[in-house]
């Protein structure tokens, strides 16, 4: 423990954000880091409780009063290393992760929790910068060749574990780059996209090979593969949205958010949008369907593109502002969260439920109804929204089960998720394993990476009979 009564003397401070006028004129991440001493001051906040939950808290079991009081003291380098001992890509999950760590975290209780997200991003960050970050290349290869399914955070984190362990490891990733939904989901404001360029560039220096363009199961048979090659990682996202099947869902100007955000994360880098109709929300009035993380980087993307207004829909009635911490620690709280869209400019009906689109060709009118605490629909509550772009961000049911799930003839859980257990990670085909939002379906950054890092350590069990890769 650093400063034992640090918790007593300093109270919470985090990362501010750059004024909204100012950070919706570009897509350019805005967080304003502490500085130095700011986060060795919150690093002393830490308690080192004699039981941490905040392990518990963390997917992927990060080691938070290790490097906190490793942070405290200025060892910077060596909280980098137990950092990544436990998470391949902390950089990723200290931009996006909403911290269910903090929520676990012992001060929480009586007082704020400590700022561990900030402090995990402020020690990768300094990492890369000193160039503490270097390929981890195995001391021998296993002559054993590996497929990876899908360049997102699950895929990539088993790519890299099992690619340290000596294997021959390719990615075969549909779309023109890595990242997956870290890419092509989550905003540049939120994630800037060279943060995975970067990533990839030592994932290919540890020898892991991506393949681009090349969707598995129509551009490569499903035999194919697990023909050539002595174990397959499925590590794809679960990426058959919720639909919301109501009169007039067929008019042009109602989309889902995935066909929305993704023409955006493009056009920012570059990339070609494809023969695809163009999604703006320029000059027009937004409803979002949909409360969670996907609906507000919507707003966001929204409120750059120019938007004359952006109204977003949530069917749950509003939660509380605050918790009833007693109640609910170390668990996650449901309570009210507003995130830095939200502060953007957007305005939130809670108990909302969406009847009808109306429109000649295209949506004009969003037609809606209030609903009781058992989302039954409450007489005399109609209104009605004007809408010229509707965006459905209801999140996602399962993983898409036509071409590469069907023709590998896997077994799917009631969910329609791919079967498969968390101790062994494999399916239901001999040698193919599964995880990630794939095998659990809609989840975490931090949750795939941790799916990612275990799916990793059976696969080389399977392979060489025993591994000393961690769990």
């Amino acid at each position: 423990m650093g400063k034992v009564t640090g918790f007593l003397e300093i109270d919470r401070r985090d990362r501010k954000y750059l004024p909204a006028s100012d950070r919706v004129r570009n897509y350019a991440e805005f967080v304003i880091p502490l500085g130095e001493q700011g986060t060795r001051d919150q690093a002393a906040r830490c308690m080192n409780c004699g039981v941490p939950y905040c392990h518990n808290g963390c997917p992927v079991n990060n080691q938070i009063p290790d490097w906190n009081d490793l942070v405290y003291h200025g060892d910077w380098q060596e909280a980098a290393r137990n950092l990544h001992s436990t998470n391949n890509f902390p950089e990723f999950t200290g931009r996006v992760c909403p911290a269910p760590c903090e929520a676990s975290c012992t001060l929480n209780l009586t007082d704020q929790p400590v700022t561990i997200k900030t402090v995990e991003c402020a020690i990768v960050d300094r990492a890369f910068a000193e160039g503490w970050i270097q390929p981890e290349k195995p001391a021998r290869k296993t002559g054993k060749k590996v497929a990876v399914v899908g360049a997102g955070p699950a895929g990539l984190a088993a790519a890299q574990q099992l690619a340290r362990a000596g294997h021959d490891v390719v990615v075969f990733e549909k779309h023109a780059k890595a990242g997956g939904l870290l890419r092509y989901g989550i905003p540049d404001f939120k994630l800037d996209k060279t943060l995975i360029d970067r990533r990839i560039k030592v994932l290919e220096a540890e020898g892991v090979s991506f393949r681009y363009g090349v969707n598995v199961g129509v551009d490569l048979t499903a035999k194919d593969l697990v023909d050539g090659f002595d174990a397959v990682v499925l590590a794809g996202g679960a990426e058959k949205p919720r639909d919301l099947p109501v009169p007039g869902r067929e008019l042009g100007g109602v989309h889902f958010a995935m066909e929305f955000l993704p023409q955006q994360n493009r056009r920012v880098s570059g990339e070609d949008i494809g023969a695809v109709e163009p999604i703006l929300a320029a000059g027009k009035h937004v409803v979002v369907i949909g409360g969670g993380d996907t609906g507000s980087d919507c707003i966001g993307t929204s409120v750059r593109q120019g938007a004359l207004s952006v109204t977003q829909l949530e069917i749950m009635p509003m939660p509380p502002e605050k918790e009833n911490k007693l109640m609910t620690w170390p668990e996650w709280p449901v309570k009210l969260r507003t995130s830095s869209s939200h502060e953007e400019g957007a305005s939130r009906e809670f108990s909302v439920m969406t009847q009808k689109f109306e429109g000649v060709g295209k949506v004009e009118k969003v037609h809606c109804i209030r609903v009781d605490d058992k989302f039954q629909p409450i007489a005399g509550t109609e209104f009605t929204l004007k809408a010229d772009l509707v965006l459905l961000a209801m999140g996602f049911v399962a993983p898409v089960a036509e071409g590469l799930l069907a023709g590998l003839g896997v077994e799917f859980d009631p969910r329609g998720n791919v079967k498969a257990d968390t101790e062994s990670y494999r399916s239901s085909v001999d040698k193919v394993f599964a995880c990630g939002d794939m095998r659990r379906g809609q989840s975490l950054v931090v949750w795939a990476i941790r799916e990612g890092r275990q799916a990793a350590r059976s696969v080389d069990e399977f392979l060489m009979g025993s591994s000393e890769l961690p769990r």
